[in-house]
């Protein structure tokens, strides 16, 4: 059976699936590394609704895929820019979000951690304002059991003049938190109002500043987690924090490499292309855990070419991949995303985001796969 993709050039030409899925395992806890999936969410796909409406979701369909991620080992990164977080996903939708894994996560034994952000506010705010946003997020998140992701603000890099502002905020919420919580750097290329996030668009100094705020507060910081696609940088931060820092990486373009480590250290995972990863992902971790590095790359390597291209400019729209796979790969039974995103990408970006993740055998059912490719070929007029 072969299946008639679009090209580069606007033909179309042959692609042969493959029939059978690639053989993971499932087995301990992780020992070696601490591994986050951010997970996306599941539109509700017969919700009368528009795209600015308030999302809705198909809860049974978006805790099932949670369960599905955690039955690997792996944890769950929640209400994150890979759930549609301020794109989509509003914070009365994030809150219920919130809620809901949280107690399906004790139900089962999953780890979990969720997004504290500041996006109830929907125009100018002061830093007071700020500053109280984050703490009834921090609070929801708190009396939930789970772990506290500080996010990246867009109304924060609006309201801050310098990097003053940035210390004192973020200063008050560590006092705050009841246990240590994870900082989020997320860069402009996910978010591009986050330009010139920790007071300056210069990563030098705004890396000095990030620092600071974690040198202060070393107690009340589990981790960090560092989105700017530069492998460099990260691996400059990770060696520059206080002793028992986590440095979890959010390099969707680096993650083998940086999670492997080298002689100083090695980095941590939360990571949004661990979502259609996720089983794939806990075997090579699997592999690293019992020393074999060499392995763990082989598993891990050749995921790259598919992450670098769902994540490609524009980078904020990598969600529309990420659900495109869930469902060619039968986690739902639909391809709709709150906020309409499933019109985020081309026909030729879908098209080699399935033959990219064939070839790694994702799909469980390669055959439901590549029905589900047709099925949107032939929506797009293209006959096989």
């Amino acid at each position: 059976m072969t299946v008639r993709l679009p090209d580069a050039n606007g033909g179309l030409r042959t692609y042969e699936p493959r029939t059978d899925p690639l053989t993971v395992t499932t087995g301990a806890p992780f020992t070696s590394r601490t591994v986050f999936s951010a997970a996306h969410v599941v539109a509700d796909p017969f919700a009368d609704t528009t795209p600015d409406a308030p999302a809705a979701v198909d809860w049974d369909a978006t805790l099932a895929f949670r369960r599905h991620l955690w039955s690997h080992g792996l944890g769950v990164a929640e209400a994150m820019d890979t759930a549609q977080r301020g794109m989509g996903l509003d914070w009365a939708g994030a809150a219920e979000l919130i809620r809901r894994s949280a107690a399906e996560a004790k139900a089962v034994g999953g780890r979990i951690a969720c997004g504290v952000g500041t996006d109830q506010l929907t125009g100018p705010a002061s830093l007071a304002e700020v500053r109280a946003a984050y703490e009834e997020q921090l609070a929801l998140v708190e009396a939930s059991g789970s772990q506290a992701i500080l996010m990246a603000s867009r109304a924060l890099a609006a309201a801050a003049s310098g990097p003053e502002d940035y210390l004192e905020v973020y200063g008050h919420l560590l006092r705050q938190a009841a246990d240590p919580v994870i900082l989020h750097w997320l860069g402009p290329m996910f978010d591009p109002a986050l330009e010139g996030y920790w007071g300056s668009s210069d990563l030098d100094a705004a890396t000095d500043t990030f620092l600071e705020v974690i040198a202060a507060h070393p107690d009340k910081v589990d981790g960090i987690k560092v989105s700017l696609l530069d492998a460099g940088r990260e691996i400059d931060i990770r060696r520059r924090l206080p002793q028992g820092v986590r440095c979890y990486t959010g390099d969707d373009f680096n993650y083998p490499e940086l999670i492997a480590g080298d002689a100083q250290g090695f980095s941590h995972a939360l990571l949004g292309i661990f979502d259609p990863l996720g089983p794939l992902a806990a075997e090579a971790v699997r592999v690293l855990d019992t020393g074999n590095t060499a392995g763990f790359r082989e598993l891990l390597d050749p995921t790259v070419e598919l992450s670098r291209h769902l994540f490609q400019t524009p980078t904020r729209f990598y969600k529309t991949g990420v659900v495109f796979l869930a469902w060619l790969a039968g986690h739902q039974a639909h391809f709709t995303m709150v906020g309409g995103l499933q019109s985020a990408r081309s026909l030729p970006h879908f098209a080699r985001a399935y033959e990219l993740a064939d070839g790694l055998g994702l799909f469980p059912d390669p055959k439901l796969a590549e029905e589900r490719m047709k099925t949107l070929l032939a929506l797009y007029g293209v006959t096989q």
